[in-house]
């Protein structure tokens, strides 16, 4: 921990250096223009590939990048970034080489953890004829990362947040982006969350919220 604390102190003395009224700027408030959902992997430095400083990017992290309509946090997260925030950019972004999609695919126990890949076992059972014929591994749990972006895209298009916000003059955006940890690179995976339009007989939430007896 004393290194933490040492690199902390040199941070500090970095940024004022270059803006004395950096902090106190900072302590004003943010703004933040994107959020970002990403993967938990320490490998995956979101500030720094995304060439974003402090108040610039506002963060949600988990295990594989998941946006699961029970996870309270997640949707605190996204409520927050979209109705107070006013982000104008929604980034759900995994990365090739993700443990999490490579433990869904497997069959192997990992007790707690079973759980929560189970949301990404249902990408593969909707994708199945696709990833069961990529005979290369390697390559089938790159076509799965990208698979699982393009579906967590798809279930935040579902949540009512995005929905009722998609209803307002200045809507976000959604994006999915993969990152190779290879490369350092992002790629843009051009989700087309009009082509789920065709669900919204089923998804579409519209009107005032009702109660039943």
């Amino acid at each position: 921990m004393e290194k933490i604390f040492e690199n902390n102190k040199k941070w500090v003395s970095d940024k004022l250096a270059e803006d004395s009224d950096f902090f106190l700027k900072l302590a004003n408030g943010q703004k933040p223009r994107y959020l970002y959902i990403g993967c938990s992997d320490s490998r995956v430095p979101v500030n720094e590939i995304t060439g974003t400083g402090p108040g610039e990017i506002f963060v949600h992290r988990n295990i594989a990048n998941m946006v699961v309509h029970t996870d309270i946090n997640m949707l605190s997260v996204l409520q927050y970034a979209v109705e107070v925030l006013k982000v104008k950019d929604i980034i759900v972004c995994g990365h090739y080489g993700c443990g999490g999609v490579a433990a869904a695919a497997s069959n192997d126990q990992f007790g707690l953890l079973d759980n929560w890949l189970r949301n990404i076992k249902d990408v593969i059972r909707l994708h199945e004829r696709e990833f069961t014929s990529i005979d290369n591994e390697e390559a089938r749990l790159r076509r799965l990362v990208e698979l699982n972006i393009i579906e967590q895209v798809h279930n935040l298009s579902k949540t009512s947040i995005i929905q009722n916000a998609m209803l307002t003059d200045t809507p976000p955006r959604l994006w999915g982006l993969v990152y190779d940890i290879k490369e350092g690179l992002l790629r843009d995976l051009k989700v087309d969350v009009n082509s789920f339009k065709q669900f919204d007989h089923i998804y579409s939430v519209t009107g005032e919220a009702t109660t039943t007896a």
